[in-house]
């Protein structure tokens, strides 16, 4: 397996970047499958490069976004908004609550009728 210059995934289409990125994936979970099981791999340094193929793509797509030459999400139209992340209570739960504070009330109530 020979390793990828930088130059040469620069040179490449975004397509054919994601997609190379996609085999090599999918190769690294084949080689890592076959070394769990036990067997002997073919070339010791193929899982090595794999993951350096893999860094190495990752790497130049990040720098390209960075630079701006290549969007990394596409672009969101006006009437679409970021979703934020907001905690709302349910109905059920503040009913349920608020049971349970009247069954404490009802029996310190009766506790204390018992006492006197």
């Amino acid at each position: 397996m020979a390793l990828l210059k930088p130059k040469s995934i620069r040179d490449m289409r975004p397509d054919d970047r994601i997609s190379r990125l996609k085999e090599l994936n999918d190769e690294l979970m084949h080689e890592r499958g076959v070394a769990a099981m036990g067997g002997a791999p073919a070339s010791p340094g193929k899982i090595r490069a794999l993951r350096k193929n893999i860094a190495r793509i990752l790497t130049v797509q990040r720098e390209l976004e960075l630079a701006g030459k290549e969007p990394a999400e596409p672009p969101k139209t006006k009437g679409e908004k970021k979703k934020s992340k907001v905690q709302v209570s349910r109905p059920e739960e503040e009913a349920v609550d608020e049971a349970e504070d009247e069954d404490t009330k009802s029996l310190d109530g009766e506790d204390q009728e018992e006492k006197k």
